[in-house]
């Protein structure tokens, strides 16, 4: 912490020069330079040449399909087409925000507005190829856009990786000027300042009211001035946004002046609304007059959407059990093989609206491991009502080899099939867990239990039961379909890193 010696200067001069003292720290601590630019630029040119390259694949599947010999018309008519698809995907692009830096590497929100960006050219292209009345263009079209989607969504992963990791070492983060009174800010302070987060809370303003002073530190952060300095402030800090926490003393005339203050220095402007666990979708602003209605949506645990997810669950399921039907044979002979007892163990799990159901895994642990009392009374590596063991004795040699892989859920594709499980969804609590859950915590069974989940990307074993119940009741309540694609693909990401799983 900062001290600046008693000089005998006026209080109002040692305030400024701690002040100044801070200001110095905070800018040193951090990077200069506008990340942002670069990222974009680094996004910009990563969707150039996939567009290019899968029109240009396209193009030659076109060809192909054709027949056509290489002549200067038929050239032409390629070249035109190439072209078209890339100035009309990237145009998408641009006009659905697709470089928008508030979504840069956040969420899923910048997979979203890729995917919709790109299916929004089906239609157009399509009424286009049937004026045109070109042969192969529908199969430039069916070639183009389904390879284009998933290597677009590959690119942006990729980016987004390296943005993570610069995250890690401290740099390429939104510099924020956190407003507020102390236990608002403290709250932004721990959300946002972790290596997790794109954002880092570097300066603190509160109102006059509370009994915070320049010059004072919240959880390492300066407290730099008040409500009246707060604009000066952003700017002179090198702020890239200020978030706004309401309260008494910040009236709407106080975060419209504020507004006016960080116009001209291009400083962002953030309210944050006190919700907790409420994912975008679920929320709309309603501007009415004067006042901006923010809207909340109740969670809706029926209707057409659900019938889209199972629709997708028994999809899924179907293709990934054929393709790895050989892989399970094998570790069904390695399981028999390696240990006395059956192929499989099943369980007595809690389903959706509490209906049980009997869930199958490959038999990890020796036969008779559940009645072993001498074990399940050793210290607990779980929490809460979960019961784990990191050195768990029962376990065989195949089922360390299993369980780190997460090789033994496959057979809960079956569970899928039957309609018990999906792809996506909280974890299948045993039916002593359910029977000591609280009221909040059984929002989790109003959905259908998952193969895989935020539980398992999050952390799995490792995760707290508070951590694991956060997670499960936020998907219960806030699921999309897309949402569920990009959890499965970071189930790959978590098995193959074995990260919580024991």
């Amino acid at each position: 912490m900062i001290t600046v010696p008693d000089t005998g200067q006026p209080l109002r001069s040692r305030t400024a020069a701690v002040r100044a003292a801070r200001l110095k720290e905070v800018r040193d601590s951090f990077r200069a330079g506008s990340w942002q630019t670069s990222y974009r630029r680094r996004l910009v040119r990563t969707d150039v040449v996939v567009v290019v390259v899968t029109a240009l694949v396209a193009a030659a599947a076109r060809g192909a399909a054709v027949h056509d010999s290489v002549t200067p018309t038929v050239l032409g008519d390629q070249v035109l087409s190439v072209g078209v698809l890339v100035t009309a995907w990237l145009a998408s692009l641009w006009l659905a925000r697709a470089y928008d830096v508030r979504v840069f590497a956040s969420g899923p929100a910048e997979y979203q507005r890729v995917f919709d960006a790109s299916w929004r050219l089906v239609a157009p292209l399509a009424l286009l190829a049937l004026l045109v009345a070109r042969p192969g263009v529908s199969t430039f079209l069916l070639v183009a856009v389904p390879t284009g989607v998933l290597a677009l969504l590959v690119g942006r992963w990729l980016c987004r990786s390296w943005l993570h990791r610069q995250r890690q070492q401290g740099g390429c983060v939104t510099l924020v000027l956190a407003i507020g009174l102390r236990d608002q800010v403290e709250r932004l302070v721990h959300e946002l300042n972790d290596r997790q987060s794109g954002y880092r809370v570097v300066g603190v303003c509160v109102p006059t009211t509370d009994d915070v002073r320049p010059g004072e530190d919240i959880l390492g952060v300066p407290v730099l001035g008040d409500l009246r300095t707060a604009g000066v402030m952003a700017a002179q800090v090198g702020a890239d946004c200020v978030a706004v926490s309401g309260s008494d003393a910040i009236t709407a005339d106080v975060v419209r002046r504020l507004g006016w203050e960080l116009e001209p220095v291009g400083v962002d402007l953030m309210l944050t609304a006190e919700l907790a666990d409420v994912a975008g979708p679920r929320i709309t602003v309603t501007p009415e007059q004067s006042v901006s209605l923010l809207h909340v949506d109740a969670p809706r645990f029926t209707g057409p959407r659900y019938v889209l997810k199972s629709v997708v669950d028994w999809t899924g399921a179907a293709l990934i059990t054929l393709l790895l039907l050989p892989l399970m044979v094998v570790v069904a002979l390695a399981v028999k093989l390696s240990s006395r007892g059956p192929v499989f163990y099943t369980q007595d799990r809690v389903g959706r609206d509490e209906r049980t159901f009997r869930m199958l895994k490959f038999r990890s642990m020796r036969v008779g491991a559940d009645a072993e009392v001498a074990v399940l009374a050793e210290p607990n590596d779980g929490s809460g009502v979960l019961f784990k063991l990191h050195d768990d004795p029962r376990v065989t040699a195949v089922g360390k080899v299993l369980r780190r892989l997460s090789l033994d859920e496959l057979p809960q594709l079956l569970n899928v099939l039957a309609g018990q499980m999906s792809l996506v969804g909280p974890r299948p609590p045993l039916p002593q867990e359910v029977s000591r859950y609280e009221s909040r915590v059984r929002r989790r069974l109003r959905v259908k239990p998952g193969l895989t989940g935020l539980w398992q990307v999050g952390g799995r074993s490792d995760l707290t039961w508070e951590e694991g119940v956060r997670l499960d009741v936020f998907y219960a309540e806030n699921w999309t379909v897309f949402g569920d694609l990009l959890i499965l693909a970071r189930t790959a990401k978590a098995v193959v890193s074995g990260r919580g799983a024991y």
